[in-house]
């Protein structure tokens, strides 16, 4: 079975760099539903597969200068506290683990269909902060910091418990907020704010028992080569085709485990 983690691993790192879609996105249903992991499993594992693999794209963008600080700064201040003190009241409720799994599946199942509404809308939303004259609707700057914690707050629970949230979620968050920011750096951004996140709530789930190590190596081993070859292939492939069955795909997967 080792093997399949390995293929699995390389199969979402290809996918991940080439559209950049969030990792937990795919990985966690995938882990759920193909090779029958417990969901709160799947999530404490997938966390800190993330953590590490988008280690080396926020080290890429903050060299290259592709990385808002201060944002990230007020998006920690929510989401980093968010996640301890979801692992906290999970850890408090002792839940069974036929409770855990349906909490965690209905939150996944959210989430996704969540992520594949933003994947087919990002474009609108981008608009939706246009005026005709090509100016931009922004919050006035009194506000914007609030506004950026609480996202933070948001996304800091939702990737906790489902560990989607962090990628697409994120990222049209900050186009919203932000619409002056460059597509560049709302995406080094996000995914720099991501690291922390993901490996605060991994770390988490790991003293809740809630992560496969064995798992993770499998995943980690695969998804290297699969982030390689993805972030030479994600400039030849169109993303306006990805997009759309992607965005299906991630619908057909929520829908499925809202039914299940």
């Amino acid at each position: 079975m080792e093997w399949m983690y390995t293929l699995s691993g390389f199969v979402v790192g290809l996918i991940v760099d080439v559209t950049g879609v969030g990792d937990g996105s795919l990985m966690t249903p995938l882990l759920v539903l193909l090779f029958g992991v417990s969901p709160a499993t799947a999530v404490g594992t997938d966390l800190l597969y993330a953590s590490l693999t988008k280690s080396l794209g926020g080290w890429v963008h903050s060299r290259k200068g592709s990385v808002d600080w201060k944002v990230v700064g007020l998006l920690g201040l929510g989401s980093l506290p968010a996640a301890v003190l979801t692992i906290a009241l999970l850890k408090y409720l002792s839940l069974d683990e036929k409770t855990l799994r349906g909490l965690v599946t209905s939150v996944l199942s959210v989430a996704l269909l969540a992520t594949a509404t933003a994947l087919l809308l990002k474009d609108q939303i981008r608009k939706l902060a246009r005026r005709e004259d090509g100016t931009v609707y922004e919050l006035h700057h009194r506000y914007l910091p609030a506004a950026t914690i609480v996202t933070g707050i948001v996304v800091g629970a939702l990737v906790t418990i489902s560990s989607v949230g962090a990628g697409v979620l994120g990222t049209v968050a900050l186009l919203f907020l932000y619409p002056r920011m460059s597509a560049v750096k709302v995406v080094g951004t996000d995914i720099v704010h991501a690291v922390p996140l993901t490996a605060v709530a991994g770390m988490g789930h790991m003293a809740l028992g809630t992560v496969d190590l064995v798992l993770l190596a499998g995943l980690l081993l695969g998804s290297l080569p699969g982030i390689y070859i993805g972030s030479h292939l994600s400039a030849r492939v169109p993303e306006k085709v990805l997009r759309p069955v992607l965005a299906g795909m991630l619908l057909l997967i929520g829908t499925k485990m809202v039914l299940s």
